[in-house]
């Protein structure tokens, strides 16, 4: 049966693909975008769409309707659900309906939810039982033996990564950039439709030492808050809340993982441009290859230190310091109190 449906074919092919490759299936695995393409395209064959000019359906207006199982406790498929429901880094059905289907293929709930679809006669009207396949019994069987072929796989994803979920399924390269408390980060940030980009590193600045920040890239989280959809001002006050806090920020890259630019970024970089003409991509750190190299160790940046000797300055002293090797590096300034260093 599923020969008959070019989508079924396709999909089948895809999912042998992703298998082929071994191992946990990751974002940077070459068939996943295509596999998601096609797990989308056939959610939403044959939808039907209302007659009146209500809002346009998509396959998140009856994933969102699922029922919750018996009520005693949450199930794994409702949990993926709630969580797609309410992400802030998502703003539009087709966003809620990728950002759930990514949870569902690492939670392994897809084919439980399209179970779900075929026990809910109400949610089944969504579909035409002629033109799509979720509502003709003939194509979801062959569909539901897919799934279940899906569900034995292992998924490995970046789920936090999903600020461009509503644009598109090619997602961009994501770090964290962990650096240690400052007076100045030292990033200039601009905001272009709800994003807030690096338009520039400042010279001899926390940001440019940590050499990990390029201008051009997007501030998508700091400190596990989500910066999509910000308003004008917002990094920079949540920034000033955590004036002496060690930070995390989370940074979507301008470039891809083939080296070009990020395409969904290209219409940003427009408006960034013409709103200063002076703004540039940077490709790499100023001060790339000058004294001691950056190291690395599970994404968190490494620095040598010196020990320099020690001294009772008792419960409460003036003035403490730490110094780094690298002469650039800011020195901490504060004051002991109890036991506790706080920052000046």
């Amino acid at each position: 049966m599923a020969g008959k449906e070019p989508l079924l074919s396709a999909f089948k092919g895809g999912v042998l693909q992703l298998r082929e490759g071994g191992g946990p299936c990751t974002d940077t695995s070459p068939h996943l975008a295509s596999l998601c393409q096609l797990l989308e395209s056939i959610l939403r064959k044959g939808l039907r769409q209302p007659a009146w000019g209500f809002r346009r359906r998509d396959y998140w207006h009856w994933l969102e309707q699922l029922p919750a199982g018996d009520g005693s406790r949450p199930t794994p498929l409702s949990i993926s659900i709630q969580k797609a429901g309410s992400c802030e880094k998502v703003q539009t059905a087709q966003g809620h309906g990728r950002y759930f289907l990514r949870l569902a293929l690492q939670g392994k709930v897809l084919a439980a939810a399209v179970r779900e679809l075929a026990r809910t006669p109400r949610l089944l009207e969504f579909y035409d039982p002629v033109s799509s396949i979720l509502g003709n019994e003939d194509l979801l069987e062959p569909f539901l033996s897919l799934l279940l072929v899906v569900t034995e796989m292992d998924f490995s994803l970046d789920l936090q990564n999903c600020s461009f979920l509503d644009e598109s399924w090619l997602l961009p390269v994501c770090i964290t950039y962990e650096t240690v408390p400052c007076r100045v980060l030292g990033m200039v940030l601009r905001y272009v439709d709800g994003r807030v980009f690096v338009t520039e590193v400042l010279p001899e600045s926390q940001a440019e030492v940590d050499e990990v920040v390029l201008a051009g890239d997007i501030l998508d989280e700091i400190n596990g808050c989500s910066l999509r959809n910000a308003y004008s001002g917002q990094a920079g006050a949540v920034l000033q809340k955590l004036k002496g806090q060690p930070l995390s920020l989370r940074l979507l890259r301008w470039r891809w993982h083939d080296g070009g630019i990020y395409e969904p970024l290209l219409p940003y970089l427009k408006i960034l441009k013409e709103k200063d003409p002076r703004f540039q991509l940077q490709r790499g750190p100023r001060r790339r290859g000058e004294g001691e190299p950056q190291r690395l160790q599970g994404g968190r940046l490494l620095y040598n230190l010196r020990y320099l000797g020690r001294t009772n300055v008792g419960t409460v002293s003036t003035v403490a310091k730490r110094c780094w090797t690298r002469p650039s590096l800011p020195c901490w300034r504060g004051t002991w109190h109890r036991g506790r260093f706080y920052l000046m």
